[in-house]
């Protein structure tokens, strides 16, 4: 096949650039981004210690490209990796997908796949993966009616302010999603990187507060037509609320809050994630308009 793997724990300029080429080439063809927002970020700052990236290059070209991290002991190493549309269906998949497991800790993996390819889905087959999570991608119209936020009594809602609101919203993150760990173990500099990103606008970040002290947040999100290849959507990037204020209304409150600040920017759609095991999550997006669009899958290896 005249290929080979080349791992790396820090890319140069020009990798990464070759890298991000190859990314949008695959966003073209599969209408879905093939890599999350965590690994985007680290292609382009660093910042994970411990992980990898794997290149796969055949007569001179870049090929395929995997993102190997191994840092949760429990859950296991995890990853993502992308073959350029040119190059698929003649191995090059499997001999980046091998090359990933050798890599990989105790030979455990848990491997995203972003819109449920078919594609992926025979990779992960064939490599002995099993399925094991399932994330959908739900969208709704903002021109659909929105129902009022019924603010509970004794919380106010404002917008987040960046220099004096970040140790407070990291441990409401880590009470709310103590049982997430993607999201509830999330740093000061996790939230710095957010922080620094174009997209970031405190104006959509809302907080709710209760007696001086904060209790929930809804952070939306705005995808320019330049980063996905369509229109602008808004994004109910991540709602959050405190233990202690479960079964208040305050988590559709600030839904609706998030949801009436993105339409009065003028978009048309609003999208959000949401894991399918979620039923109280989901049930509530669906009683606001939400419907399923897309989904992500997990596969793990060894299956069990």
């Amino acid at each position: 096949m005249n290929a080979h793997v080349m791992i790396r724990e820090r890319l140069g300029d020009d990798q990464v650039t070759s890298v991000l080429a190859l990314v949008e080439a695959a966003t073209e063809t599969d209408g879905v981004r093939p890599l999350n927002e965590h690994v985007m970020l680290h292609l382009r700052y660093g910042g994970d210690t411990g992980a990898r990236s794997l290149l796969l290059h055949h007569s001179g070209n870049l090929v395929g490209f995997a993102h190997l991290d191994p840092t949760d002991l429990v859950a296991g190493p995890s990853g993502e990796l992308v073959v350029h549309p040119e190059y698929r269906r003649r191995g090059f998949g499997r001999e980046l997908l091998d090359a990933v497991l050798a890599e990989s800790p105790g030979g455990r993996l848990r491997l995203w796949a972003h819109g449920d390819h078919p594609g992926a889905a025979r990779l992960a087959a064939s490599a002995g993966f099993a399925r094991v999570r399932s994330l959908w991608q739900m969208r709704r119209s903002l021109f659909a009616p929105l129902p009022a936020a019924a603010v509970p009594p004794g919380v106010q809602i404002r917008i987040f302010r960046p220099g004096e609101d970040e140790s407070d919203w990291l441990a409401l993150n880590a009470r709310a999603f103590a049982h997430h760990p993607e999201q509830g173990s999330w740093s000061p500099a996790d939230l710095s990187q957010r922080e620094k990103e174009p997209w970031f606008d405190p104006a959509g970040f809302f907080l709710a507060v209760r007696d001086g002290r904060v209790t929930g947040f809804h952070w939306t999100k705005v995808h320019g037509a330049d980063d996905h290849g369509h229109e602008a959507i808004g994004e109910v990037y991540v709602v959050g609320v405190d233990p202690a204020e479960q079964g208040t209304g305050l988590g559709r409150a600030l839904t609706l809050t998030g949801l009436a600040h993105l339409r009065g920017r003028g978009l048309s759609q609003v999208m959000l994630y949401v894991d399918e095991d979620n039923t109280a999550a989901i049930r509530l997006y669906t009683a606001l308009g939400f419907s399923r669009w897309d989904t992500d899958v997990m596969y793990a290896y060894p299956a069990d």
